[in-house]
């Protein structure tokens, strides 16, 4: 029986060597097709992950009731919010004016005066230069922009070719060559409500202040003496932007703004990533919330998720946000 069942047992081996043989070769030509379909998938790996990176820039949330976002280098816009409502814009304003001041070629290391009517002009509003004294132009400026100086915003008007009038038909002309369509400007300062624009025009404006080398240089800087004349005396100035104070961010504009019309407001031009990039935030609720808005801004940029919002301010966006709605 043994002798018998051997050719039986060759048999069923050779048979189950046969069939090892063919599940061997299907296994491989699965492998293959696998990897295949790998090597497939890396090189559409970019375009796979593009509708990802559109999606994320989505998941923003911010304080401000007017808000536009764009990238310079392009000039694409990131992300818009009432962005073509007009609203009052209180103090960025003073971008406007120091463009018109270098427009005009007026020296800069010429001396202005403050006089009592630029008070006036100025709304009387509380400043600690001295009436009657001087400064030159250049400094004048820089307090203007780094600490919203508005007494020297008015005096730099007054001292322009033709007054303070000649002055305010220049910025509205400016804000026209701009394309800002939808932009007013009748004072220097910002100090009156009736200054008005809409988050896409600043854009235009942010962009077109970045080309003058001493607005950037004035709006960013962070303390400065300035040294009057007639009589003499010094005035210690910090930049109104905690984020220009802090240092931990690269900045090259900066102006902040506040009006009860116009809320707390903050325009910037900033670099995140090797992107430089334009914002505007208005109309929002606390003297930080425009900060917070930019740190939401610059995480939403790095991660895609802008992150939360306190209590007090987001009421205060939706509140104005419904009201702007209806505009």
């Amino acid at each position: 029986m043994l002798y018998d069942a051997e050719p039986y047992v060759s048999v069923f081996v050779v048979k189950s060597i046969a069939i090892s043989v063919n599940i061997m070769k299907k296994l491989t030509a699965s492998i293959l097709l696998v990897l295949a379909s790998s090597l497939s998938l890396a090189h559409s790996e970019p375009a796979a992950k593009a509708p990802a990176a559109v999606e994320q820039y989505k998941n923003i949330h911010l304080a401000s009731a007017s808000v536009s976002i764009v990238d310079l280098k392009n000039g694409k816009h990131l992300y818009n919010k009432n962005a073509d409502v007009v609203v009052s814009i209180a103090s960025i304003t003073k971008l406007m004016t120091a463009m018109v001041i270098l427009d005009g070629k007026q020296s800069l290391t010429q001396n202005i005066s403050f006089s009592r009517n630029d008070r006036t002009l100025a709304h009387n509003y509380y400043s600690r230069i001295r009436t009657q004294s001087e400064l030159n132009r250049a400094d004048a400026m820089r307090i203007m922009l780094m600490s919203s100086e508005n007494l020297a915003a008015t005096a730099l008007a007054s001292n322009y070719p033709g007054g303070f009038k000649a002055f305010v038909k220049a910025m509205n002309a400016k804000a026209k060559a701009l394309g800002m369509q939808r932009t007013r400007f009748v004072d220097s300062s910002g100090l009156s409500p009736n200054n008005v624009s809409t988050a896409a025009d600043l854009t235009r404006l942010v962009t077109a202040a970045a080309k003058y080398p001493q607005i950037r240089d004035y709006s960013t800087t962070k303390v400065f003496t300035a040294n009057f004349e007639s009589p003499r005396y010094r005035l210690a100035y910090t930049n109104t932007n905690a984020l220009v104070r802090g240092g931990n961010w690269d900045i090259r504009l900066s102006k902040t703004g506040y009006l009860d019309e116009a809320g707390r407001c903050l325009v910037m031009l900033t670099r995140i990533d090797n992107r430089e990039v334009v914002m505007v935030m208005l109309d929002s609720f606390g003297k930080r919330t425009p900060t917070g808005d930019a740190n939401r801004i610059r995480k939403w940029l790095q991660t895609g998720d802008s992150g939360t919002i306190a209590g007090a301010a987001l009421d205060y966006e939706r509140r104005r946000n419904a009201e702007l709605q209806k505009r």
